[in-house]
């Protein structure tokens, strides 16, 4: 259980980029991709914005035989799976030169709103047929299937695989799994999420939880950690990883982006019970698990709900950890919504690129409020040497994940 996991290749669909570099600019200049939803008409709805990937065109980039099988989430991981897998270096069918064969490699993906889309096109045919009861079994199917199953087939990949369920916890817990998979002895898994749900029947879903920002100013919608704050923005998208063996990836030559280091997850207590949220506690094990001490991060990305009582309760958890402005804190989702299981892969991959180039992205449009005493990165990025970061992810009925990522040597 020693080997080291490193991240190799990254796939980036987001709603201010496709492609990491593309994402990575839009995110240093503070581009804010939030607009009125057009995947369909939402004027019936109270929440009309949403962190679209509007110029994603799935006919580019996968063969026409597969658009009719899929629906916009499959297709938007399938390219992300594409771009990692050339980032690393990684044939299709996963073999290399280094000898990393087609059950050296796995897939484990998250998954949470996403599938809705497959699962609404399902039920309005088949309700026709008055067949409704098989379309909700095939939806519900694919929707926990989706992300491993197909990335699997297409790349002809053979290992271990598996899909989480854990909201906006899912995409750290998916590379948390992946480096489980590395220390038990496989060279390479595919892993992440991307999440995608801007239809009708998932825009409902998201409704039910309260959560969502009913602003229809896109620069004011999504404020964490703000006075104004009154909900989140919803977004799709995400980013997929190669988490690889360190040895194998220098074997081979392999570029580093930096080191999945330590994790945590915990689970809060009943509501009314009295007892403390579990994210504090996520975040103490994640740090021991990495062998760092607080003072050794350089930077904490966030979960931003922009809900007052859970920015309140992610603001207190932090300034127990760290002391209060006791370490940079940011949240470029700001920029795309949460896009739920696919935010913690995203925000990994932002984490990356920050030690990469010794930059912190900043928190747009947010003024922060007094009560949050937290070092907000806001208005512009905030160069900086960048080492040791931490992700922090939580999901919808109290899960809590962190993850460390660092630079490796």
């Amino acid at each position: 259980m020693s080997a080291r996991a490193v991240v190799t290749g990254i796939g980036v669909t987001a709603p201010n980029g496709l492609g990491t570099e593309q994402y990575w600019a839009a995110t240093r200049r503070g581009d804010n991709a939030i607009g009125e939803v057009s995947r369909f008409t939402p004027d019936q709805y109270p929440a009309r914005l949403a962190g679209e990937v509007r110029t994603f065109d799935a006919a580019a980039h996968l063969p026409g035989r597969l658009l009719p099988q899929t629906d916009r989430m499959t297709r938007l991981a399938l390219v992300a799976a594409d771009w990692a897998l050339a980032d690393a270096g990684l044939t299709p069918d996963g073999r290399t030169d280094a000898g990393i064969g087609e059950f050296d490699i796995g897939v484990v993906t998250a998954s949470s709103s996403g599938g809705f889309e497959f699962g609404q096109n399902e039920l309005q045919n088949l309700w026709s047929r008055g067949s409704q009861y098989v379309s909700a079994y095939q939806s519900f199917a694919w929707f926990y299937a989706v992300n491993t199953g197909q990335i699997s087939i297409r790349n002809g990949l053979r290992g271990p695989s598996g899909t989480l369920v854990s909201d906006q916890a899912g995409g750290l817990d998916a590379l948390a799994q992946a480096r489980r998979q590395i220390r038990q002895g496989f060279r390479a898994m595919v892993s992440g999420a991307v999440d995608a749900s801007i239809c009708p029947w998932g825009w409902v879903a998201q409704l039910a939880s309260g959560r969502l920002s009913t602003s229809d100013a896109p620069e004011r919608a999504y404020l964490p950690f703000d006075a104004a704050a009154g909900g989140h923005v919803s977004g799709e998208g995400g980013a997929l990883l190669i988490v690889e063996d360190a040895d194998s990836a220098r074997s081979r030559g392999a570029r580093i982006y930096g080191e999945i280091a330590g994790y945590g997850t915990t689970f809060d207590p009943p509501p009314g019970s009295g007892h403390e949220p579990g994210l504090r506690r996520a975040i103490e094990l994640a740090l021991a698990d990495a062998g760092v001490t607080p003072g050794d991060v350089d930077v904490v990305f966030a979960d931003a709900a922009a809900v007052p009582e859970l920015d309140r309760a992610e603001s207190h958890a932090l300034t127990a950890v760290f002391g209060p402005f006791g370490v940079p804190v940011t949240a470029p989702k700001t920029m795309t919504g949460r896009l739920y299981s696919g935010a913690g892969a995203l925000d990994t991959v932002t984490a990356l690129l920050a030690i990469r180039d010794g930059l912190v992205p900043h928190t747009t449009n947010v003024t922060p409020a007094a009560e949050h005493q937290i070092d907000l990165v806001v208005e512009r990025p905030r160069t900086m040497p960048v080492r040791t970061c931490l992700v922090v992810g939580r999901g919808y009925g109290g899960f809590n994940s962190a993850l460390v990522v660092r630079a490796t040597d």
